[in-house]
């Protein structure tokens, strides 16, 4: 005849679990370590897209302030080429050399004033690093877990 469920007698409970299953104090460490590591990895990555991403618009707002340096270059020859024209033959061909002039200058301007503007856009602090960082360390005195 079978016992019924409630007849039966209790079953032994299971033994403790021995302290090596759970990860020793010297394994919690090292995992810190690594993860700790594997941060500041991810951090210095972050840091290294910014700046290059920085850099970027930077090397493009220098381009055109060369551009605007050599509109000036161009200004200066047209502008001699247009007074030697005008002094030795006041012609159609000065008058010419002088509309170009004034051309290369507006075209010089403008270049200007847009390479300046985009400069002064370029940010090389690198933002997202940093707000990481200052999460980062709230989390590291205050851990919720």
């Amino acid at each position: 005849m079978a016992l019924s469920s409630q007849e039966r007698p209790a079953a032994p409970a299971p033994p403790p679990r021995p302290a090596a299953s759970e990860p020793s104090i010297g394994d919690l460490i090292g995992e810190i370590g690594q993860d700790l590591s594997q941060l500041v990895r991810d951090e210095i990555e972050l840091a290294k897209a910014e700046i290059k991403q920085e850099s970027a618009k930077a090397g493009k707002a220098v381009g055109m302030l060369g551009g605007a340096g050599y509109a000036g270059h161009v200004v200066l020859l047209f502008g001699s080429l247009s007074l030697v024209f005008a002094l030795a033959n006041v012609m159609d061909p000065a008058w010419a050399a002088l509309i170009v002039t004034v051309l290369w200058a507006v075209v010089g301007g403008v270049l200007y004033v847009t390479g300046r503007k985009r400069l002064r856009t370029v940010n090389l602090k690198p933002e997202q690093t940093v707000e990481t960082l200052k999460e980062d360390a709230r989390w590291a005195r205050h851990p919720t877990s």
